[in-house]
């Protein structure tokens, strides 16, 4: 991830102060040059060299070095205190972006000062801004707080500037997002985002959709993320925001890279490199060349890969950009265990891990942990390699946390009302507005009736005139009433999408409180086993395919979770595909055969081999699980199960039936199925459900385009029947 964001702000933290167009721009330019040595002590040649330095930060940053130089030379030379400030702000933040922290760190405190003998909070809060930004950069999460705080408190003190506060709720965020606290970090986010959009901040819109991606790339949500990042570049395209473009167009380049489409990932790395080349960004720089690294190892092109790593390393270093020595070293590290050089994979995996512990980052501590695992395991070190291992699970476990999922869920629902009440009011504006226009024509249409009355022979072909004029008023009017009307009916439809929203939280509420409490007490209670002491190593040894497999289980279930919830979005897109359903439903068959085994039931199939459907396999294999496991669940001793493929030509359809000789369930219970949530009743084995499973089936089959249904009778069995396409 690239770690720039934390700089987003830099391009846009003057801009309410430098919004000046390349025409005043050139002006200002051409005004300094005519006035050359005899103006040059003057105040307002200093104003027009700090706002020419913050128009050119965005596109050229060592323009905007030169002209704020400038400014502080004539400054000083002319004792002129607001001027220097305003000019130390700007040589201080271009020396911070190129990564001259310590003189950047003297400017800013200088200008500090002179601020606080002006009595300006504004320029008060604005350094104590740039302080947030560069301890962020440095690592040092601490100070980078501290003086972001304080810059809030300021702002609030000197009349809450809404454009301050956004950019200071952002740069809070950065500060979370590095520590890796993904939840407090999407709190500060979405605060900027809301502001922004009420107040048609567009380009600080543009950032915090890209800042909202970054989290959610960090929880491997890479859809939902890729969305934002797309969303981002659409409002940022066309304007002069390189610095961000460049970001966006990294950002979306590790999306690829992570989905392993290595050749569009390196176009958008080469895009965003272009950018940082030419802004001078050695933040930026550094962090392309370890992605670039790390694609070209990917297609075991490794002499590039460690040429581009090893670069971004030395740059890391020089400039002393933490994140970005951490993330090039664990970068090393990744090719040296692709070529099997576990030696240097350990050192490298282990001095970024160090840092890693330094910047508290949950994302970089997982990819160090992995990297460190795999080299111990190549060394030989099992038990090391198992130790690095759990914690690369844990990691990630937390980077993918419920409450940060649940958290960007609800902020999105609030930002999706709070966007269609703005486009209300919106649409509520211009109808007063026709209104007010009506009542205008009506009282012209009245002064021309009282004309008409003192000289009616002589105006009757006007007074025809404003006749129709009137008439086409009143159809303008009954159309206006039909769009009342249809406003109306929307109002109502998007009241019933909130509450089917709300039905959709206390559903994901639901899920998360009880299925997911099971698998994790499963696999806490292996762990606890294996740190038994009495435990022989070859017993440890033994234990560890189980251990593994219930772990593969608990991801198996996160992963079709977070598939229900994406499912739900209106954004969601099924994955159709042309895939063998005999191969599906033959490996979900084989896991559940030791379960079904474990209670006396006697279990078989009967799958013909060859049979291809065009749908969406996840949906069909999340749909065959839960039939099983139903199956399983209201299944005692010597019953049977069955499970079954069968191919109906005439129809185009493919049956996938399971079948049981179980409990069975009433009339009653089979009337409630499919319709809505159901009380969910304990299996044989006292096992417990939410009630939700079989409307998801319903649901995900649906999207396929197939049917499901059921037959059963209490005592005898039950069995399961659902179609999807057929290909033949």
């Amino acid at each position: 991830m690239k770690f720039t964001l934390t700089l987003l702000f830099l391009c846009l933290c003057l801009t309410c102060t430098a919004a000046t167009g390349n025409s005043n721009v050139d002006s200002l330019k051409q005004i300094l040059k005519q006035a050359g040595s005899k103006t040059s002590a003057d105040t307002i040649n200093v104003n027009r060299y700090n706002i020419l330095a913050a128009a050119y930060f965005q596109s050229n940053p060592d323009s905007a070095f030169y002209y704020g130089q400038k400014g502080v030379d004539l400054s000083r030379k002319i004792h002129f205190d607001a001027g220097l400030a305003n000019g130390l702000l700007q040589t201080g933040r271009v020396d911070y972006f190129k990564g001259k922290s310590a003189k950047a760190q003297r400017e800013l405190t200088e200008a500090v000062t002179l601020f606080k003998k002006l009595g300006d909070k504004k320029g008060i809060a604005t350094c104590y801004e740039y302080f947030g930004a560069m301890y962020t950069l440095l690592a040092d999460y601490t100070l980078a707080i501290k003086y972001l705080d304080l810059a809030i408190d300021i702002n609030n003190q000197a009349g809450n500037d809404e454009w301050m506060q956004t950019n200071l709720y952002k740069n809070m965020g950065n500060v979370y997002f590095s520590k890796g606290e993904l939840s407090k970090s999407l709190d500060y986010y979405y605060k900027a985002l809301f502001i922004a959009i009420k107040n048609h901040y567009t380009l600080l819109s543009g950032n915090l959709y890209n800042n909202i991606g970054a989290v959610l790339q960090n929880m491997e949500v890479y859809p939902n993320a890729l969305n934002h990042f797309k969303k981002a570049l659409e409002i940022l395209n066309g304007t002069d925001n390189t610095q961000a473009l460049g970001t966006i167009n990294q950002n979306i380049g590790e999306i690829l890279l992570a989905q392993n489409n290595l050749d569009s990932a390196i176009i958008y790395l080469n895009k965003a490199n272009y950018i940082v080349k030419k802004q001078n960004d050695k933040d930026g720089l550094s962090s392309v060349y370890t992605d670039l690294g790390l694609c070209y190892a990917a297609k075991n092109d490794y002499k590039n890969a460690i040429s581009y790593i090893d670069t971004s390393l030395q740059i890391a270093k020089k400039y002393k950009i933490v994140y970005n020595q951490a993330y090039a070293l664990i970068g090393l590290a990744n090719v040296y265990n692709q070529q099997k050089n576990y030696k240097s994979a350990y050192k490298n995996a282990l001095q970024g891990r160090q840092l890693s512990i330094k910047l508290g980052n949950l994302s970089i501590k997982a990819n160090a942990a992995l990297q460190l695992s795999k080299a111990l395991a190549g060394l030989g070190k099992e038990a090391s390699a198992y130790q690095f291992l759990k914690l690369y699970i844990n990691f990630k476990d937390q980077l993918k946390s419920n409450e940060s999922i649940e958290k960007s869920t609800t902020y999105n629902f609030e930002l999706t009302f709070a966007l269609k009440e703005r486009q209300l009011k919106q649409q509520q504006h211009e109808k007063d507005l026709i209104y007010q226009q009506k009542a205008h024509n009506q009282r012209l249409i009245n002064l021309i009736f009282v004309v008409i009355i003192l000289a009616m022979l002589l105006i009757t072909g006007i007074y025809y005139r404003e006749k129709r004029q009137q008439q086409n008023i009143n159809v303008m009017l009954e159309h206006k009433n039909h769009e009342v009307l249809n406003q109306k009916t929307d109002l109502d439809e998007q009241a019933k999408k909130l509450h089917d929203l709300n039905n959709l939280k206390d559903r994901l509420i639901s899920i998360l409180a009880h299925d997911l409490r099971a698998p994790l007490s499963t696999l806490r209670g292996l762990f606890g086993l294996l740190q038994d002491e009495t435990i022989t190593h070859q017993e440890m040894v033994a234990m560890i395919p189980n251990v593994l497999k219930k772990l593969e289980y608990t991801s198996d279930f996160l992963d079709t979770l977070l598939f229900w919830i994406n499912s739900q979005m209106e954004s969601f897109d099924t994955s159709v595909k042309t895939f063998s359903v005999s191969e599906l439903v033959q490996n979900e068959a084989d896991s559940y055969e030791a379960e079904a085994g474990l209670k006396g039931i006697r279990y078989s199939t009967k799958i013909p081999q060859g049979l291809t459907a065009n749908a969406d396999p996840n949906s069909i294999r999340i749909v065959v699980r839960n039939l099983i496991t139903n199956a399983i669940k209201f299944s005692d001793y010597d019953d049977s199960i069955q499970i079954s493929i069968q191919q109906d030509e005439a129809a185009q359809k493919i049956i996938v039936k399971v079948t049981d000789t179980g409990v069975g369930m009433s009339a009653d219970q089979l009337n409630k199925l499919f319709k809505s949530k159901v009380e969910s009743k304990n299996g044989t084995n006292n096992e417990s459900g939410t009630g939700m499973g079989l409307l998801f089936c319903k649901d995900l089959i649906e999207r396929c385009h197939g049917e499901i249904w059921v037959t059963s009778k209490p005592s005898v069995g039950t069995e399961f029947t659902f179609t999807i396409p057929l290909i033949c």
